[in-house]
């Protein structure tokens, strides 16, 4: 399973340079999540950190 991120996103950038895939990217008019590269976190934090960052909870499983 990966994630995305929701239209409910405001584009602070908080997500994107934490993740340590480099699976988030900015896109128009909000961030996305390549499913291909999100290993949702695992090796590398407990939780998927997006999830953890976001302020408006718009990161969520595919």
């Amino acid at each position: 399973m990966s994630y995305k991120i929701t239209e409910d996103c405001i584009a602070c950038g908080a997500c994107e340079p934490e993740c340590p895939v480099n699976a988030i990217s900015t896109g128009e008019p909000i961030y996305t999540i390549d499913a291909d590269k999100c290993i949702e976190c695992k090796e590398h934090y407990d939780a998927p950190h997006c999830v953890e960052l976001c302020p408006v909870e718009c990161c969520v499983p595919v």
